[in-house]
């Protein structure tokens, strides 16, 4: 199970779903995927991510022993 920080951090910046997506070359439903924690993000996808919101995998990604 994961949970994520990524909304937390997109209000952070001011940034919507559409444009962070952008920023990480991804489409708008993989962000929204990944807030939800309904996809579980490739190892670089999770990197992408953190640094476009100048964050760390660590503090954008929860995982959970099931």
């Amino acid at each position: 199970m994961m949970r994520t920080r990524i909304k937390e951090f997109r209000a952070k910046y001011n940034l919507t779903q559409a444009e962070l997506a952008e920023k990480v070359g991804i489409r708008r439903e993989t962000i929204l995927f990944l807030e939800k924690g309904k996809y579980n993000p490739s190892l670089k996808l999770a990197h992408d991510v953190a640094v476009a919101l100048n964050s760390t995998i660590d503090e954008l990604f929860i995982f959970h022993e099931e």
